[in-house]
């Protein structure tokens, strides 16, 4: 007789795969980051590779970059390798990267050449969060989530509402 819960066998296969999304709650700051960013005119705020190249392979989006920065920023997470490891396993990471992993180098090149965005980017994040008081997680009514929150905010500021 078992007296423990056990997990799940790491052979086992799934009839239904679970989705990144399945892991990742309504009121995870990172949709608040996902909803931020994808947002911004980047190239207005001076991002360099805001327009991909005509030739060569093509490299991540700079919103994708900025993502997993603003990301590291909120969580003490600093150094381009250990962004590298958290994009490789952490699946808060995985959801907002979409499964992709860029290496240090790559993160580390993307902080080099676009210091400007990224600190323009980051002061509208900061004011944005100090704006809606996610800190203290009191979302304006009728909104039950720092990204319902959000959404709100750019409802309001695009259409109007």
């Amino acid at each position: 007789m078992k007296r423990y819960i056990e997990g799940k066998s790491r052979a086992q296969m799934v009839l239904m795969p679970e989705s990144l999304d399945d892991f990742i709650g309504e009121d995870n700051p990172v949709r608040v980051i996902d909803l931020f960013v994808d947002e911004l005119d980047l190239q207005g705020l001076g991002f360099a590779t805001a327009q991909p190249a005509a030739t060569g392979r093509p490299g991540y989006h700079p919103g994708l970059l900025l993502k997993l920065y603003i990301y590291g920023y909120l969580n003490r997470v600093q150094s381009s390798r250990r962004l590298e490891r958290e994009a490789q396993r952490n699946v808060e990471v995985m959801w907002l990267t979409g499964h992709l992993a860029p290496d240090f180098k790559t993160i580390a090149d993307f902080r080099r050449d676009n210091g400007t965005g990224i600190r323009n980017a980051c002061k509208q994040f900061i004011g944005l969060y100090r704006e809606l008081d996610l800190q203290a997680h009191e979302e304006p009514e009728g909104r039950a989530t720092p990204a319902g929150a959000l959404q709100a905010r750019i409802d309001s500021a695009i259409l109007g509402h």
